[in-house]
Parts: C-alpha cells; structure tokens; sequence
C-alpha cells in the first residue's frame, strides 16, 4: 500500500513538472505578434460590417418594388347587384415609381465607396495591434531582464555580507557594524525591487491577455530575438519623404474613400431637384347587363410627376448638409495627417536621443562603472577604503545596467511605433512575403 502511494505521488508530481515546464515555455515576440493578428475580433467585425454596407449598396441601386392593387369600384348601395350599373367594375392596378434623376446608381455608388474604406480600416488597426502587443512584450521582457540582472548582483552582495561579518567577528579588522547594517539594507532593498519588478512583469504579460489565451502567459518571454525590426531608414528620410509615407498610410487611405462616398452624397443631394416620375396601369373588368348585353372591359394608363418647385427648406438644405458632411471628412483627413506627422517626428526625435545616449553608456559609463566598482572593492579588501563606498559603486553599477537595459528597450518600443506610421510600407513587405512564400 505505501509502495503504491509513493508510485501515485511520483507519478503526480512527475505530471506537474512537466505541466510546469509547458507553461513555462519562452513566449517570443514574433510568436506574440502572429497569434494576436490571427485572433483579432475586431478585424472579423469589420469585415461583417463590410459586407453589410456591400449588400446595402446592392439594395440601394434597386427600384422600389412594384405595387399592386385590387379593388371593388362603383358598387351601387341600392342593391349590390355587380352587373346593374355600367360604371361597376372590379379593377386590378400595377403603379411603379422610379428614382429622382441618377439617384439610385449614386446612392449604390456611395455606398461601394464607403465599404472600400473598410480594408484600410482593417490594416491600420492591424498595425495598431502590432505597435501595441510589441510594446506590451518588450515591457515584460524589460522586467524579466531587470530581474536576472539583480539577481546576478544579489549573490555578489551576499558575498559582501558573508565579508563584512568575518571582519566585523574578527577583531583586527577594520569593519564596524554599520557596515553590517548597510549591507543588509541594501540588500533588502533589491528585494523590495526584485517584487516590483515582478509586478511589472505581470501587468505587462496581462496587458496581452486581450489578445492571448491566459495560458500562454504563465511562464516566461524569450530572450531570443528581441530587437524590432525598423520597416524604413527613419533618419535618413527626408521630411518630404515622411509625407509621401504618411500620404500612404491605411487610415489616411481610409478616409479617402470616406471622402470619396461623401462626394457622392452631395452629388445624390443634387438630383432631388429633378422630378421623380410614377406610371401606373390599370384593367377593370364589368359584368354583361341584366338583359345579356355584353359590356367593354376598360384599360387605363397614366404617368404621375412630382415638380420640386418649392426647394429652399427641403433639397437646398440636404445639399448643404452633405456638402458640410463631406467638408468635415476632408477636415478630418488633415488633423489626422497632422496628428501622425507630429506622432511621427516626436517617436523620431525619441529615437536619435535614445541611439546617443546608449553609445554614451556602451562605451563610457557602463566601463566608468565597473572600474570604480572594482576599484572601491580593492580598496576595501586592502583596508584601505570605506565599505559604504563598496556599497553605494556596486548599487551604481547595478542602476547603471538596469539604466541601460531601459534605453535598449526603449528604442525597440520607439522602433515599433514608428513601424506603425510606416504601415503602408509594412503592408507591402508582408505582401511580397507572402506571395514569395506561396510561389515556393
């Protein structure tokens, strides 16, 4: 029995492990990117909306329906009999009304304009997702390298401890037992960093969860390929090449099918002054006379017109309304188009200042910091230094790395931002990859 207990608990504990390391498989930002553009319910309910507007369009270019009507007409009260007065029939009537002008063929024109914008629509929010979700992990993995970087230190300040209490227990030494305190302080302090640094690490995993199944962000980020690609040579563009790039981009393109159905409103608007024409038909059937006599069936036929004659309160304002409708869309496209120009160059001016100061820490401050690190230990170790000193270059070394980790992450957020004005041109290298990899 407790052989068969202990095969049950090693058994158990056997699935455990490898439930934990499934979940604990290294989450990569390519990885992150492709699962959450394929999962993205937004794209699905646009194209539902696309294909509404599409089928409104085909309804919108069709005729009203014909109308059909059958009546009793001048029965006589003095005895419902059908066939004593001439003027007795029973009639069927078709009438049809037909569209003001070139009505219908702009209204389905319209709308077609107006689904065209939904594509664009889908490939800005597609690059939305991507800016998003890419800063989303860079932030998470931000906070996973923060955390090895200080657990990497929290051994050499144990070691620090373990030094400073030897000295302090023995007598010749030179060390006092505030050194000892200060040691352990510090100590404590990166604990207290290592648990905000873990908060940070699972608020940034949880920011993808509206994107990510929840189970694909138990374990940790990859540290593999963690550097964004930049889509364009953003320095090296000029400010007229930004604007043709910005010209380009699926949300300005989007309005400008939005636009373009605007357009066509006011055109719409138009054609109420022209008249609007009915026809109907109509075929009344009478009974034979009381004596036998045969009586002629009667067939009618007529054309109805409406004169817009009195236009200063019904179309001249629905012109104007469509008009303003349209100048309030162009309006639109410019304040967008500023808005990413100025979006555009603030991320640019982000990213020369980040590119500067991480040469300035790669090849002075990092090295700058080291050295006085080692130098104070030394110093120290020879008695001939302060510990505090040891202390307060070996935390400044630590800042100093986790300062530069912050830089590097940075600048691949600001890269994915600047990916997201660039999204005509990121649409087209998706596109030329995709083809490439179907003719393969």
């Amino acid at each position: 029995m407790i052989h068969s207990k202990l095969i049950k608990a090693l058994s158990l504990g056997a699935v455990l492990i490898t439930s934990s390391l499934v979940k604990a498989e290294p989450l990569a930002l390519n990885q992150v990117i492709d699962y959450a553009l394929t999962h993205e319910p937004w794209l699905q309910a646009n194209k539902y909306q696309q294909q509404a507007i599409e089928a409104q369009s085909i309804a919108a270019g069709t005729l009203p329906d014909p109308v059909l009507t059958v009546g009793l007409m001048n029965l006589p009260t003095d005895g419902f009999a059908f066939d004593q007065e001439g003027m007795t029939q029973f009639k069927v009537g078709l009438s049809q009304q037909f569209s003001r002008g070139d009505s219908l063929a702009l209204q389905q024109q319209a709308l077609k304009q107006s689904a065209e914008q939904y594509p664009w629509l889908r490939a800005d929010r597609q690059a939305q997702v991507k800016a998003i979700v890419s800063e989303a992990w860079l932030n998470a993995y931000r906070a996973q390298k923060s955390i090895q970087l200080i657990n990497q230190d929290k051994a050499l300040f144990n070691q620090l401890i373990d030094i400073t209490e030897a000295s302090y227990a023995n007598t010749l030494g030179a060390t006092r037992q505030q050194d000892i305190i200060r040691a352990q302080l510090e100590l404590t302090r990166l604990e207290d960093k290592l648990v905000m640094l873990e908060q940070q690490f699972d608020s940034a995993k949880k920011r993808l969860a509206q994107w990510l199944p929840i189970e694909m962000l138990n374990g940790a980020v990859s540290d593999e390929n963690t550097k964004v690609a930049a889509v364009m040579p953003y320095k090296e563009l000029a400010p007229s090449g930004v604007t043709e790039v910005l010209m380009n981009h699926p949300a300005i393109i989007a309005i400008d099918h939005a636009m373009r159905a605007k357009n066509t409103q006011v055109q719409v608007a138009k054609e109420a002054y022209k008249p609007q024409f009915g026809m109907n038909l109509g075929y009344g059937y009478r009974d034979d006379t009381p004596m036998g006599d045969s009586r002629a069936d009667l067939f009618s036929i007529g054309v109805s017109v409406d004169l817009p004659l009195f236009t200063d309160n019904r179309q001249d304002q629905q012109v104007n309304a469509a008009i303003a409708n349209a100048e309030a869309v162009k309006t639109n496209k410019l304040i967008t188009l500023q808005k990413l120009q100025g979006q555009y160059f603030k991320e640019l001016s982000q990213l020369s200042r980040l590119a500067k100061r991480k040469a300035l820490y790669q090849q002075l401050l990092l090295p700058q910091m080291a050295e006085q690190a080692e130098a104070t230990l030394n110093a120290y170790t020879n008695d001939d230094g302060d510990f505090s000193e040891v202390m307060r270059a070996r935390i400044s070394e630590l800042n100093a790395k986790i300062d530069a980790l912050n830089i590097e992450i940075d600048k691949q957020i600001t890269l994915a931002r600047l990916n997201y004005y660039a999204a005509a041109k990121d649409n087209q290298i998706n596109a030329a990859q995709s083809q490439g990899a179907n003719n393969e």
